[in-house]
Order: C-alpha cells, then sequence, then structure tokens
C-alpha cells in the first residue's frame, strides 16, 4: 500500500505544476494586457491517517485564485475615454448582446481599466466588446438620487456625435448709471434706452428692452424713474413696470431707495431681483439691492452702462467628451458650454479576489465576493477614475520566469518519483522468477 500511494502521490504531483505552469504561462502570456489580474496556484498537501507505523503519502492539492486587489502601474495614453482606477474601486460594463436582449441590470461586469470609443450606434464600447454603464444625468446636469446596492438606474454610455445643446436664459444682472440731471425741473424728459439679447429654450435670439423714463418736477428734482421692461419675443408687449426712487442723501446719494411694482413681478429688497415673465418663462432680473452702489445708480450727467451679464448660450454642436476624475461624463459644445451626461459610480464588494473572472478582463458578482455597493468616485474606499490612463498587467515576467524554473524541477522530480516506484514495482514482481 505504501508503494502504491507513493506512486499516486508522484501522480497528484505531476497534476498539480502542471495546473501552477498553467498559471505561470497564462501570465507570462498576459504580461503586455492591460488590465490582467495575474493568477496564482497554491499547494495544500493531502494528509491520510496512517496506521501501525505505516505512512501513506497523500499527495498534494492546488487551488487557483485571481490576484484582484493587486493593481498595476498607470501609463498615460491620448484618449480622453481611456479611463483606469485608482484605487479598489470598478466600474460597471456590459456586453452588446446584453443590451440587445435588455437583460441590462442582470448582466453587469466590472472592470479596473479600459479603453473606450464610440461604437456606430454611439456607446462607449472597449476592443473586448463591454459597453461602460453609467447613471444618466437629468437636463439640467443633475444625478438623480439612484439605489447604491442595486444596477437599477444604470445605463448604457451613449453619446450622440451629431447632438447640439444650448441654455435658456434665466437669470440676468444689470448694472447702469442714470444722469441725475434728468429728474431736474429744467430736463427734457429723454428717456434713456438699452437692449438685452438672451436665449430662449429653444434656443432662439430674443431681447429684452428696458426703457428708462424720468419723472420731471415742475420745480426741484424728483429723483425717480419709470422703468418698462418690453419682451421682442412677446411681440414687444411689457413684461414689467416699475418705479425707481434714488437717494439724494450725503452717503447714500445716487443708490437706489425704493423700488415700486406697477406691473409684473414683484421687486424683492433682500436680493435684488424683480421677475420678468418673457415668452418662454420667467427671468430674474437683478438690479441691485437698496443703498448698493453696485446696481443701479442715479449720478452725474451721464447715462453709462456698468455691466450686463446673463446665463444662457445659443445651441451649439459637440466638440469632445471628458471624464473627470469624480466619474462624470461631460460633453463639451462649441458655445463653451459643459454639460454632464452621465455619472460613472465606482463599485466595491467585501472580498475582491473572489469576484469571478469573465473574458475581457472583467468580473462578476459572485457568492464569495459579497454585495456590492456603489460609491461616488473619489469618495470611500474605492478611489477615483484617472481618464486618458490604462493600467498595465500585474505580471512580473523575472518572478514568473522563477517561478517556472522551480515548477519545471518540481515536475521533473515527481517524474523521477513515478520512476523509481515503477522500478520498484518491477523488483518485486522480479522475485517471483
Amino acid at each position: 500500500m505504501t508503494i502504491s500511494s507513493s506512486l499516486n502521490a508522484g501522480v497528484a504531483g505531476l497534476s498539480a505544476n502542471a495546473s501552477r505552469l498553467a498559471t505561470i504561462s497564462d501570465n507570462i502570456s498576459n504580461s503586455s494586457t492591460f488590465g490582467y489580474k495575474r493568477a496564482e496556484t497554491d499547494f495544500h498537501s493531502l494528509v491520510l491517517a496512517n496506521s501501525q507505523g505505516s505512512y501513506s503519502a497523500g499527495g498534494v492539492r492546488v487551488t487557483n485564485q485571481r490576484i484582484i486587489d493587486q493593481s498595476g502601474s498607470l501609463v498615460a495614453t491620448d484618449n480622453a475615454t481611456d479611463i483606469a482606477v485608482r484605487g479598489r474601486g470598478m466600474f460597471p460594463v456590459v456586453s452588446q448582446s446584453a443590451i440587445s436582449t435588455g437583460n441590462v441590470e442582470n448582466s453587469m461586469m466590472l472592470q479596473t481599466t479600459a479603453s473606450f470609443r464610440t461604437d456606430a450606434e454611439g456607446y462607449l464600447r472597449s476592443p473586448a466588446g463591454l459597453v461602460l454603464m453609467a447613471w444618466p444625468a437629468d437636463a439640467d446636469g443633475a444625478i438623480p438620487n439612484y439605489p447604491r446596492n442595486s444596477a437599477v438606474g444604470l445605463a448604457p454610455v451613449k453619446i450622440d456625435a451629431n447632438q447640439s445643446a444650448g441654455q435658456a436664459t434665466t437669470e440676468m444682472a444689470l448694472a447702469l448709471n442714470l444722469p441725475a440731471i434728468s429728474t431736474d425741473e429744467t430736463s427734457d424728459g429723454a428717456a434713456e434706452a438699452i437692449s438685452i439679447q438672451y436665449y430662449d429654450n429653444l434656443g432662439k435670439s430674443a431681447n429684452l428692452s428696458v426703457v428708462f423714463t424720468p419723472t420731471v418736477p415742475a420745480t426741484g428734482s424728483s429723483n425717480e424713474w419709470t422703468m418698462t421692461v418690453s419682451d421682442s419675443a412677446s411681440g414687444g408687449a411689457v413684461v414689467g413696470e416699475y418705479t425707481l426712487t434714488f437717494d439724494d442723501t450725503r452717503g447714500a446719494g445716487g443708490t437706489l431707495q425704493s423700488v415700486a411694482t406697477v406691473s409684473g413681478g414683484a421687486y424683492d429688497p433682500v436680493t435684488g431681483i424683480l421677475g420678468v415673465n418673457v415668452a418662454g418663462g420667467p427671468i430674474d432680473l437683478s438690479i441691485g439691492t437698496l443703498g448698493n452702489s453696485q446696481g443701479l445708480t442715479q449720478l452725474s450727467t451721464n447715462f453709462t452702462p456698468v455691466s450686463i451679464s446673463k446665463n444662457g448660450t445659443q445651441v451649439g454642436s459637440l466638440t469632445s467628451i471628458e471624464i473627470d476624475q469624480n466619474g462624470y461624463v461631460r460633453a463639451s459644445f462649441d458655445t463653451g458650454v459643459n454639460q454632464v451626461l452621465y455619472q460613472i459610480p465606482m463599485i466595491d464588494v467585501p472580498n475582491i479576489n473572489g469576484l469571478e473572472a469573465v473574458d475581457g478582463q472583467a468580473y462578476r458578482i459572485s457568492p464569495d465576493s459579497g454585495e456590492f455597493f456603489m460609491w461616488d468616485a473619489g469618495d470611500g474606499p474605492t478611489g477615483e477614475i484617472v481618464a486618458y490612463a490604462r493600467e498595465e498587467s500585474t505580471t512580473d515576467v523575472a518572478s514568473e520566469l522563477t517561478d517556472l524554473i522551480q515548477t519545471q524541477r518540481a515536475y521533473s522530480s515527481n517524474a523521477k518519483v513515478i520512476q523509481t516506484v515503477d522500478e520498484m514495482l518491477q523488483e518485486t514482481t522480479n522475485i517471483k522468477r
């Protein structure tokens, strides 16, 4: 029985070293594969019960494990949608076939690096055929509160190269000086006017016409103006009328003293904003707070527009896609607009090495890995996303070649054991002759 167990142990040793040789071969062959995580083969002795001083060789068993929590070096690239994770997190991907069948939520896989480019349908797809997944943003660029322990809410990242975008004007700030002499009794009462361009909900250009008409008293100075706001998109209709009174006291002279609403949205003295309702919706027009010299003033003899600022842009064409360190996929347009389209979550599991490896340097959630949780990139334990970068293979060729030599020697030694057992059995059979 002892001779037979020796033979079985030698055979087990050959099988174990053959398995180790397979992992070494896989590691060496993928030494230049971006995102590859090296595999390891560990040996475990199999001990059998011994009786009456005899020893039975149990042999050796092997376990294979992929070291996923080991990170490779990051190398720079020239593609904005080449991404890698600096940290222990992973980003979600899905196969093209899962998108075709609509089984996206149940087919999520994880990666630590990939090179994505838009395909014929606009999806950000890697050469391995995996499509990047992320949370889609609302029209205003905000990310809704999606569940963090489920793939519900994730969608394939799709970029339309011909898409356009514009932003409607919702805020304006007006700072100008009205001539103080225009409200004197000697004034001819000439009005002052200024036109402000804005963009409507469809990206079309329109104008707000703001006319300031002085109140000329019979004697003295009134320091009062009537401000009329008209909207070209509403056919020139008046959308707001206000009576402005300026302070003439020492120290506060020339600043707004009061604003009375005749028509249109009410003036807020705390913020200095009044609302005008144009054809496309309300616009907050800031004219400054009471007693503040930063908005409307009445000084000296000249009408002087100081500054006009507003938000909103005309419709522009897509020029580039960028992914920042917090996982936001941003589209840049030729009008200078930068719009958030998606946010890529960072996924973490309790046991990263328990993930199931699949083709294309991707991994699946398994019972050994535990349940996943989605973090914002740069928050929590998952690290951040690095664009224009790829993660190199974790294979150390020198170490693998050293292990290869050791494995070859161990294999030869086990073969020698089998040869020796064979010779001993031959001697045993020769006893009968």
